[in-house]
């Protein structure tokens, strides 16, 4: 009632300025079962009741159509609703694959439907498999939801359905303060949440001044009188099918002990309902003088009926939720009601697995008068929806919004989650230098050795276990768990073995080696062995400017020139593990001789090599200096000096630069027109240098279909030592590699 005292008439006046003077609400109710039928029912008749806001559109589905249940669509015609639609739903079966394909079924032909129809909103009601199919339809087909009853608790699939329904729902209805705190507890919106109570409460509240002895004669008989009946009312529970039919067994052996006039309905559709049926033919029930079965009474007759009965027994919703309101003495049995909140007129049964507890059950209940209970619903639920409905601002953006209350970073509740850093052992194998970091999950380098890489194998191993085990001691005291040593080292790898199969002239003695074996021996950890490119790449995928990015590749403008290639997030390796040699895409036939034996590869233009070779040539000519620039006389020549030189003015070295930068520039337009990426990262210690004239050419020369891929100098400060610990990090965050 607080919701309503502060919404405003302004309010509504703004909304029904914002959604156009002449617009009514296209509101589309759709109806399942009797049951939501009679939730559904008073508020159909109030938005009928308001032309002149409202156009309704109603749909029928599910069990309404179908004979065995009593053809209830029957009762919406006599209530003069006009159906729009009716849709067989409903796929005969007697196990939970059944109840799956008419959910299926329900899918498939709800879309035409709401193509022609083009509501504003669909109402849907409950927790049942066909209302899961409309909401999961309207919400697909981004129509506006409003749930009835969202937020209850029960013990069966119904409550995993009805949460779901929650989740695609816009706005919600919901009958009791506990529903209410439910909602907000899922992160919905709590100005799209109505406590309203509920509908059905409108129509129970004023029900008892018919008369209804005429009613209880047409369905038990002349002879029986107010309070010496029960109504029994129970469904299979689909979680259990087994144990529901058992219980129900039992309660009809308990009725047929106790004697008294019982008016049997039959229970719904679902997974079960079938096999019930047939109990209740076993023992008779239909042919049993102290027995009526009956399919379906209309919910006006079925309030009577409750109203003034001894008691009613079953697992039924209605049990805990409308009979309350008269105060009417309930027997629930079994778990499909837990959690529901109840009135003191209800007896739980959870664990009915005898006869005699029934029985003893409906000795302590029948004939008994409780208060009448209010929980869910005063009779003013239906004005409550209708203000709620006329205050949908259809201009309000469709995407929900979920309020999630604020969280604190994940912090694990294991001791040593909480005082260390995930971590990895990164190892880069460099022509010159030996490197091991300790690396955190988040790119952060912790702690870095570096010493010169030795000539020979056995030095070289001996060196990379000795760093690993210091660096791994040390771990310990920065705080930092180490998760595997990930190894980045030039020439040609196999990932899968750990083995460099082929090294580089820069390393000696490299050659089919198994790095793997010996290093997890030796630090009790997983090792991860990839080529240096490789690596640079996956660095940028998971640090880097790569970050989310398709497909994608890196150049590393180097000592040599070397890269790798991401396609659909995933690294190339090549059938033998010789993808991504860019530094080897010839340019030139007749270019300067490469180490790898061939003729005008890039690497022999734009190499860190091939620009100290050009360097050292103008340097014995000297032709290198120019004003502005000296030389120590022991100082060895490289290609700092020559880009020195072109800064200063020097036309050769200038020349000499430019050539590198467009031998770069034509490798980049092969691979272009090769794997078409999106993206081209330039790392290394040339990469600055180079990434204008890469751009030139490829204005110049490449297709004009990939003109517009995005060249970019890489922001990583050590891209090969970040690849080695993203080869233990993805691994840890579960990435496919």
């Amino acid at each position: 009632e607080v919701y309503f005292k502060n919404l405003s008439k302004q309010k509504q006046k703004e909304v029904m300025e914002k959604n156009g003077n002449n617009h009514k609400l296209r509101v589309c109710v759709a109806t399942c079962n009797r049951a939501d039928y009679s939730k559904l029912a008073p508020i159909m008749f109030g938005i009928k009741a308001e032309p002149q806001f409202f156009e309704l559109d109603v749909v029928v589905l599910g069990s309404h159509l179908i004979d065995d249940y009593g053809n209830t669509y029957r009762m919406i015609e006599q209530d003069d609703f006009d159906i729009h639609t009716r849709l067989h739903t409903i796929v005969r079966g007697e196990d939970e694959a059944a109840m799956v394909e008419s959910v299926g079924l329900a899918l498939v032909k709800l879309p035409d439907v709401l193509n022609r129809l083009k509501p504003d909103i669909m109402i849907v009601h409950g927790d049942r498999f066909d209302a899961l199919a409309l909401a999961t339809s309207a919400a697909l087909m981004n129509i506006r939801i409003l749930h009835i009853e969202g937020g209850e608790v029960s013990g069966t699939i119904d409550d995993s359905i009805r949460h779901a329904i929650t989740k695609l729902a816009h706005y919600h209805v919901c009958c009791t303060r506990s529903a209410e705190q439910h909602l907000i507890a899922m992160c919905e919106d709590h100005d799209r949440i109505l406590l309203a109570g509920c509908p059905s409460y409108d129509k129970l509240l004023s029900a008892k001044n018919k008369d209804y002895m005429s009613i209880i004669r047409v369905w038990l008989g002349e002879d029986v009188k107010t309070r010496d009946y029960i109504v029994a009312l129970q469904h299979p529970v689909t979680t259990d099918i087994k144990h529901s039919i058992k219980m129900f067994e039992l309660t009809l052996d308990a009725l047929i002990s106790f004697d008294k006039r019982t008016l049997v309905l039959f229970p719904n559709v679902d997974a079960g309902d079938k096999e019930m049926v047939r109990v209740m033919r076993k023992k008779g029930i239909e042919h049993h003088p102290n027995f009526r079965a009956v399919k379906h009474v209309p919910f006006d007759q079925f309030i009577q009926l409750v109203a003034h009965a001894g008691c009613m027994i079953g697992n039924s919703s209605c049990g805990v939720r409308e009979v309350g309101a008269f105060g009417t003495p309930v027997i629930n049995l079994g778990t499909r009601q837990t959690g529901r909140e109840t009135g003191e007129n209800v007896l739980h049964v959870r664990d009915a697995d005898t006869q005699d507890k029934i029985l003893h059950a409906l000795q302590l209940q029948f004939g008994k008068q409780y208060p009448c209970s209010k929980i869910y619903g005063d009779g003013y639920a239906v004005p409550r929806i209708l203000k709620f409905l006329k205050s949908i601002d259809l201009k309000e953006p469709l995407q929900k919004k979920f309020c999630f209350p604020p969280v604190k970073d994940n912090i694990s509740q294991d001791i040593d989650h909480i005082l260390e850093t995930q971590s990895a052992l990164a190892v880069d194998l460099g022509g010159t230098n030996l490197r091991v970091a300790i690396v955190s999950m988040k790119g952060e380098i912790v702690k870095k050795y570096t010493q010169l890489n030795p000539k020979t194998y056995e030095d070289r191993l001996e060196l990379i276990l000795k760093m690993c085990v210091e660096a791994a001691s040390e771990a310990v005291n920065v705080n930092c768990r180490i998760l595997g040593v990930g190894i980045s080292t030039g020439g040609r790898v196999n990932p899968r073995e750990g083995i460099v199969l082929h090294s580089t002239k820069l390393i000696q003695e490299w050659s089919s080696v198994d790095l793997r074996t010996p290093i997890s021996d030796a630090l009790h950890l997983p090792v991860w062995v990839d080529n240096d490119g490789n690596c640079a790449a996956l660095a940028e995928r998971k640090f880097g400017h790569g970050k989310g990015v398709e497909n994608f590749v890196t150049l590393i403008t180097g000592t040599g020139i070397g890269g790798g290639i991401v396609h659909q997030h995933e690294l190339i390796h090549g059938s033998s593990f010789c993808a991504a040699e860019l530094g080897h895409i010839v340019v030139s036939l007749d270019g300067p001789e490469c180490l790898c034996g061939s003729q005008g590869c890039i690497e022999a233009y734009a190499s860190g090599i091939a620009l100290q070779r050009e360097a050292k040539k103008l340097h014995d000519d000297d032709l290198l200096l120019v004003e502005g620039m000296s030389m120590k006389k022991e100082e060895i020549v490289s290609a700092a000096h020559l880009i020195q030189a072109a800064k200063f003015g020097n036309t050769k070295a200038e020349s000499i630069l430019r050539t590198a930068g467009t031998a770069l520039g034509l490798g980049v337009v092969n691979i272009l027109h090769t794997v078409n990426p999106s993206l081209v990262i330039l790392s290394g210690v040339l990469a600055n240098h180079y990434v204008n004239a890469v751009k030139d050419v490829i204005n110049r020369q490449a297709l004009s279909s990939v003109k517009t891929v995005d060249v970019v100098v890489s922001n990583l400060a050590d891209p090969a030592l970040l690849g080695a610990a993203s080869l233990v990090l993805d691994y840890t965050t579960r990435r496919i590699y």
